[in-house]
């Protein structure tokens, strides 16, 4: 696979043009957004890259067949089109996920067990065995994306979500995608040319996302495993001078990042995933109550956070929301924050303009990224 071929990177509804950004600034060729999804073209090579160091894709697929299905006939018939013996063996796992937007089929359970089937009977006349299907850690993943009557057969060449980095040893009630909290990042347009600050960091994972950013670490440089290791054609030594390329581009971060949490807990699991990461050096976390402590440094503050919505954590959502735009109000002048929310309605309580408010979805929940930019004086005044 020295030659291009076409990929197609997931992502979280509103990031698309950030990972559209990503891509190009890696290399990528013919790079088209679509919904929660970006097409790009790349070589094996590429693809490792790709999979190391993307911070708003959730998996990378490789699409090796597109087929019009009607009926299970047809669906079986697709399935066997492809020489499966080319990507895995028949001692290997394998599991089929699917995503159904079709007329002709009603459920996906069905599709998967129908090319299943096709699969292990390929196998079975062939060699005389047969792979098995697993739910637990399979060494392939196959993707079939039916729409319509078209069938898209793909390899998924990330394995488990890419959102699991590999640092993150504990968690919180309700702890924030990985992803999500890159592609916020992301969208503040943090660069490190000021210090950070998360004032209820939770298990820390916006922090840490900060300083993998800033020091250009590859956002999955933690994890030891991916699908497209388990593939025939996997190239270990290629993987390996591409991983120490990525490691090559690292740089040092001279500004500080802050984290803080009223939480014990949340401080202590903060703490050691920070160590996990290796990023102790750039990042500080102390128990503190944003609405009642100090701010952590005079110099102008990046500030991003992940406040309760009152969905899991529960809260009265106007109160709260009203002391988080007076604290900003009076405590963070010349500073720039950023919050996600849910709770939209509670947004009326914080008191203050947002300058920008752009949808994104924290799991299944429609929320709000909103930026205020706090002056010192009046805006009218600062603008002057």
């Amino acid at each position: 696979m020295n030659q291009d071929t076409s990929f197609l990177a997931k992502t979280f509804y509103g990031f698309e043009p950030l990972l559209e950004k990503e891509l190009r600034k890696l290399g990528a060729k013919n790079i088209k957004s679509i919904n929660r999804a970006v097409s790009f073209e790349g070589d094996l090579g590429f693809l490792y890259k790709a999979n190391l160091s993307l911070r708003t894709a959730l998996r990378i697929l490789m699409p090796i067949g597109h087929y019009p299905v009607k009926n299970q006939t047809d669906l079986y018939r697709a399935i066997d089109r492809i020489d499966w013996s080319k990507w895995f063996s028949a001692e290997q796992s394998f599991i089929i996920d699917v995503t159904l937007f079709s007329d002709h089929f009603n459920h996906s359970l069905f599709v998967a067990q129908k090319a299943k089937d096709a699969i292990v009977d390929q196998f079975s006349k062939r060699e005389g065995k047969r792979p098995s299907v697993t739910t637990e850690n399979p060494d392939i993943r196959i993707q079939l994306h039916l729409q319509g009557d078209q069938l898209t057969i793909s390899l998924d060449s990330s394995g488990n979500s890419l959102h699991q980095r590999g640092y993150r040893i504990e968690t919180n009630i309700a702890p924030i995608n990985e992803v999500l909290a890159a592609g916020m990042l992301l969208h503040s347009g943090w660069e490190g040319k000021t210090y950070f600050y998360d004032p209820m960091c939770g298990s820390g994972t916006l922090a840490i996302e900060a300083a993998m950013i800033v020091c250009n670490i590859p956002p999955s440089l933690n994890r030891t495993t991916f699908s497209f290791m388990n593939w025939k054609n996997f190239d270990a030594e290629l993987f390996e001078l591409i991983r120490n390329s990525c490691l090559s581009k690292v740089r040092e971060f001279r500004g500080h990042i802050y984290a803080s949490d009223k939480a014990p807990s949340a401080v202590r699991k903060a703490q050691e995933n920070i160590e996990n990461a290796g990023l102790e050096e750039y990042i500080s976390v102390v128990r503190s109550d944003f609405f009642f402590a100090d701010r952590p440094s005079e110099v102008p503050l990046h500030i991003v956070f992940n406040p309760p919505y009152g969905e899991r954590l529960p809260i009265d959502a106007d109160v709260f929301y009203g002391k988080i735009g007076d604290t900003l109000k009076k405590e963070y002048q010349g500073c720039e924050a950023w919050f996600i929310t849910a709770n939209i309605e509670a947004l009326k309580s914080v008191g203050l303009r947002p300058s920008r408010k752009i949808k994104i979805f924290n799991g299944k929940l429609e929320s709000r990224l909103v930026n205020y930019e706090l002056y010192e004086g009046s805006r009218k005044a600062s603008k002057s």
